[in-house]
């Protein structure tokens, strides 16, 4: 009798076993993808806030007076309230940033008094949004208020 050939192919044990493994290697890369993707967003917002922040700095102490309207002083602030993240209210001088679910996560704000003028970023509370409370992780709070006109700021 002739010797049977066994055939190339794999036993059910064996594709059960490779599904299994590709099952758990995808329960574990969907949440870090999905982690690297936030990271990504926080990062974009973080570096618009921190080139407005520098935009209206420069444009303060250039123009020697600041705008109602933060956009006018501002691309990276423009560019927010373009894409809707942004809200800006010209009667104070100020922008609100929604992250997530927080319709008030950062605000912008021109400070003015009789003689100075100075930038603030505040922060509100986060109430457990990863987006907004990574944002708020990020942005160097020592910095603000920066002033931006008054006896302090030497030209």
């Amino acid at each position: 009798m002739p010797k049977s050939i066994p055939s190339p192919a794999f036993t059910m044990i064996e594709l059960i076993f490779v599904i299994v493994i590709l099952g758990i290697l995808t329960t574990v890369a969907i949440p870090k993808l999905v982690a690297i993707r936030d990271d990504a967003v926080v990062s974009a917002y973080a570096q618009q806030i921190m080139a407005g922040a520098s935009e209206i700095s420069a444009y303060a102490t250039s123009k020697v007076k600041t705008e109602n309207n933060l956009s006018q002083m501002s691309n990276s602030v423009s560019t927010l309230e373009k894409r809707g993240d942004l809200a800006i209210d010209v009667n104070n001088k100020k922008g609100v940033i929604k992250v997530g679910d927080i319709a008030d996560c950062i605000t912008i704000q021109v400070v003015s008094d009789t003689n100075e003028e100075n930038l603030s970023i505040s922060f509100a509370d986060p109430n457990n949004d990863y987006l907004c409370e990574q944002l708020q992780n990020i942005i160097p709070q020592e910095k603000y208020p920066m002033r931006l006109r008054g006896k302090y700021v030497i030209r």
